[in-house]
């Protein structure tokens, strides 16, 4: 599998079983219906953990473009690739929220409020303060990073990892997100990746739902450039304190 391909698949995976969860709980009669944010951190931890499964030996699973980011800026990934991984990263995002629509088809057709059905798709803050909801972004996207590239060394491992954030086991990367929702994420939803919100919220928009409403468009740009500057900023206190 080449790289392009690998982080397609591996997004994919993460939107599929990520949004899966959220669609799972925020839906209207679906089994899990009201099952709470313990559960979709859970969700979403186990989905970085089979991500990183798949996609780690062919591309490192970076399945983020503020990992690809932080991991240039932190001369541990080539800048020429960059661009490649967030296009796969984009497209296999809006690939995988789009397999949740169609395995939930009825269900977002049943459920009432426009807010939780956006929620399946894209994340939106508890307390709208524009200030706020970047730092919150900012500072759970740092400790994604920052913390990167102590669990993997930030070392190419093998001649199948350019590298290697799957090359010490996905384990660790699953417990990292998964802690970063437990423990930050009740602020904005921690989006902590451009493409997982992004993608899914320009499939929002794109799909048929009954009674859907906006994408909040307003407040798109905050779980794009939060993280974005928090993996940058993850990257330079790595390069200074390393």
């Amino acid at each position: 599998m080449s790289p392009f391909m690998a982080e397609y698949v591996g997004t994919l995976l993460l939107l599929l079983l990520g949004n899966g969860v959220v669609a799972n709980v925020v839906l209207t009669d679906t089994k899990g219906q009201n099952s709470g944010w313990i559960v979709i951190c859970t969700g979403w931890g186990l989905a970085v953990f089979v991500a990183v499964v798949v996609a780690g030996p062919f591309s490192g699973a970076h399945l983020n473009p503020a990992v690809t980011l932080a991991l240039a800026i932190g001369g541990k990934f080539s800048w020429a690739s960059v661009l490649p991984y967030v296009l796969a990263q984009m497209l296999g995002a809006m690939s995988g929220s789009f397999l949740v629509w169609l395995m939930y088809r009825d269900h977002y057709n049943r459920t009432k409020d426009p807010g939780l059905q956006q929620a399946s798709f894209c994340t939106s803050p508890a307390i709208y303060n524009p200030i706020a909801n970047l730092f919150s972004e900012i500072v759970g996207t740092f400790v994604l990073t920052y913390t990167i590239f102590y669990i993997t060394g930030a070392e190419i491992t093998s001649s199948k990892t350019l590298i290697g954030l799957g090359s010490v086991g996905a384990i660790p990367a699953g417990l990292l997100v998964w802690v970063i929702g437990l423990s930050l994420g009740g602020s904005t939803g921690y989006a902590i990746n451009p493409a997982r919100d992004l993608g899914p919220r320009i499939m929002h928009a794109l799909l048929p739902m009954k009674g859907k409403g906006e994408s909040n468009w307003s407040y798109a740009w905050i779980p794009v450039l939060g993280p974005l500057l928090g993996g940058v900023l993850g990257a330079l206190v790595y390069v200074v304190l390393r």
